[in-house]
């Protein structure tokens, strides 16, 4: 290990993305230095470049979603060792609000996120709390790892923990692009029958087919509502996720829920929700519920399901780039080059 590492830089004054040899981190007490193998560019990481989201930082590294090797130990570290394989979790609560004051660290009213209030892993090194880890089996794919720290634990705690999908469940997912399309694949994985998947982009539904939608439409189709009223026998959806964001696509999955039904905001923006009229949302009882994030113990769960062949990953990796050019892997999420999933950097 040298004593600098080639790191990515944002200027949230600039907005300008560098790259720069950093001191490599020396981990203090509960902390361990990552060897980072591979990093996610995530949704949330273009946004904060493109002034969507807020930065906590004048500058900060990005990357949130990473696999690496331990590759030291800070003081007071216990139960790990150099060498092992894990993966960082993408927060850390703050310590001093009244979730943290009593010990509900997961729950934390202010979460502290990576790559946001404190240096990402589109880097060499990432400096990590060992609290947060989690181990990554040997039979499970480092690139498939690094998915899990937020492209599929927030899925899956949206379908599990927020929608509480069970067997039976009519699903819509509305968008099919990264966070969707695990959506498809972790509804079917929970019992969801039918799974319905709504896009405007027909090689995205093509690929949600692949992976276990049982029915693909196009969220312009005039004929939609007939649709979604035959796939489901005429009962209409029980939980609609809104992977987008926009008020038009949250506003269409909650018109085709089924009396009682859920529909689950998954997607990020900074416009206004429109839930439809009044009459409509509460005459049939709906339900609209926002969705962030995931505990930690759902990344060890997925880890779990990957190494039992439970979860196939493989078509979510759609590019890997080295480090240096971080800047084309943003481009090619901006620009949807090829519909991806997640381009991951390789330090």
């Amino acid at each position: 290990m040298g004593t600098t590492m080639l790191a990515e830089r944002f200027d949230s004054r600039t907005r300008k993305v560098t790259l720069e040899e950093l001191p490599v981190p020396v981990p203090g007490p509960g902390e361990v230095l990552i060897k980072v193998a591979f990093c996610g560019i995530c949704q949330s990481d273009l946004s904060l470049i493109q002034g969507h989201l807020p930065s906590s930082l004048p500058v900060v590294t990005q990357g949130h979603e990473a696999s690496g090797t331990i590759a030291a130990l800070g003081p007071g570290v216990y139960g790990w060792a150099e060498g092992d394989r894990v993966i960082p979790s993408a927060g850390r609560p703050c310590g001093r609000c009244r979730a943290c004051r009593r010990g509900a660290f997961t729950d934390c009213y202010d979460l502290q996120l990576m790559a946001f209030a404190y240096d990402g892993a589109w880097a060499e090194y990432h400096l990590a709390q060992a609290a947060g880890l989690t181990r990554v089996p040997d039979n499970v794919d480092m690139a498939q790892a690094a998915l899990l720290a937020d492209a599929v634990s927030t899925p899956f705690a949206a379908v599990v923990r927020t929608a509480q999908v069970h067997v039976g469940n009519a699903v819509g997912v509305w968008g099919v692009g990264g966070v969707g399309t695990h959506l498809v694949q972790l509804a079917k994985l929970a019992g969801g029958v039918p799974i319905i998947a709504v896009d405007l982009n027909d090689a995205a539904l093509e690929r949600a087919a692949r992976l276990g939608a049982d029915h693909t439409f196009r969220a312009d189709d005039p004929d939609l509502h007939a649709k979604i009223h035959d796939a489901t026998g005429g009962r209409m959806i029980d939980v609609a996720f809104d992977a987008v964001g926009i008020p038009q696509t949250v506003r269409q999955s909650i018109e085709h829920l089924d009396v009682g039904g859920v529909a689950v905001s998954v997607g990020l923006s900074e416009q206004n929700i429109d839930a439809g009229p009044f009459l409509d949302f509460n005459v049939k009882r709906k339900q609209l519920r926002g969705h962030l994030g995931y505990k930690s113990q759902d990344i060890a769960m997925l880890a779990e399901m990957l190494s039992y062949g439970r979860l196939d990953l493989s078509e979510s990796i759609s590019q890997i780039i080295p480090l240096e050019q971080v800047q084309d892997g943003i481009n090619i999420l901006a620009n949807k080059t090829g519909n991806p999933i997640r381009v991951l950097v390789q330090p």
